[in-house]
């Protein structure tokens, strides 16, 4: 999240637009980012929502309370700082309305290019709008919390519901490819031995997909332990994995693969690890997760991954461990395997 999109939710505030909630106000910030700047009026502690784990690790430790999900009711003011996926920032205004007491204002802004102008006028259909302003290539728009806004909930809610994958699996707005299986990951799982045993990790798990393949392709694995950055991801993981997997021990851990040590020792990773984080590719996410997967297998332990093909990851598994290769390629990705 840039800074303009942050200036742009305390635009109202900072130009008199609005009236800060007061200093024993109840702010409830959905979302939230690090580096904002409270403006006059507001709190010195608000509830700060974030998802996701190297985001919330960078708001902790100040004087606000984080939480991975939204977190209490009958706030008097709540902020919304929306993404790039419509389903999850309608679901975001539907929680900040629920949360909201009856008279209390909601706040939502973000980017043009991310569909904030767009994000606006559909929720112009379902309730009233107080009032709107752009900024910093923003839109910044807010709205008052009544009996009349119960109906947007229950829209916005039945607009994104769980969805219900072919072979069983549950994924939630918000997720990476929540409305289909992920073909970089089927191609990973339709290429993982049989004969794999002992004790397995899924490095950026996302709903569970691949753990579920791996505990159904190769029955001798004892556990499986699924790392995933976001929260909702989490949630959907381990419903995947208690509802689809009944011989294996497994666990989900909401993690920062970069940033937080892994303790245990496995004998099998599993990972088709994200190259974006925003906009711009950054191949030094997988690069981070390849050294911490070798750090993580025991020795003699293997490493499975699938990437896009241009991805240049064969220079970093060549680094960190002791011989890697390649299984398949097609137009689009390539597994590759390395021996600890």
């Amino acid at each position: 999240m840039n800074d303009g999109t942050l200036k742009t939710l305390f635009h109202p505030f900072d130009t008199g637009l609005l009236e800060g909630p007061g200093a024993d106000a109840r702010v409830l910030f959905l979302n939230a980012d690090p580096g904002f700047v409270l403006p006059a009026g507001f709190p010195e502690n608000v509830t700060l929502q974030q998802d996701f784990r190297p985001t919330f690790r960078v708001l902790e430790g100040g004087t606000h309370t984080v939480v991975p999900q939204p977190d209490g009711e009958g706030y008097d003011l709540t902020l919304v700082l929306t993404g790039r996926h419509r389903g999850q920032n309608e679901l975001w205004v539907a929680e900040a309305l629920k949360r909201t007491r009856e008279g209390g204002r909601i706040v939502v802004a973000g980017g043009k290019t991310d569909g904030a102008a767009s994000l606006r006028k559909r929720l112009a259909d379902l309730m009233p709008i107080d009032d709107h302003a752009s900024k910093n290539h923003g839109v910044v728009f807010w709205m008052t919390r009544s009996e009349s806004t119960d109906a947007a909930i229950e829209a916005l809610e039945a607009a994104n519901p769980p969805l219900l994958l072919d072979g069983g699996f549950l994924t939630v707005p918000g997720v990476f490819s929540q409305e289909h299986i992920d073909p970089a990951s089927k191609l990973l799982a339709e290429n993982l031995p049989e004969k794999l045993e002992g004790d397995a990790a899924d490095f950026g798990a996302g709903w569970g997909y691949l753990s579920v393949q791996l505990a159904e392709r190769a029955p001798a694995i004892r556990t499986i332990e699924l790392f995933e950055a976001g929260f909702s991801a989490c949630v959907a993981a381990k419903a995947n994995m208690n509802n689809l997997v009944r011989s294996v021990e497994s666990r989900v851990l909401w993690y920062d693969l970069l940033a937080e040590p892994v303790e245990r020792r496995y004998d099998v990773i599993v990972m088709n690890p994200p190259f974006h984080q925003g906009r711009a590719a950054e191949p030094s996410i997988g690069e981070g997760m390849i050294k911490a997967a070798s750090a993580a297998l025991r020795p003699g332990g293997r490493l499975f991954m699938v990437a896009n093909r241009q991805l240049p990851y064969e220079a970093v598994l060549e680094s960190a461990f002791a011989r890697h290769g390649e299984t398949v390629r097609d137009t689009r990705f390539k597994v590759l395997w390395a021996v600890r």
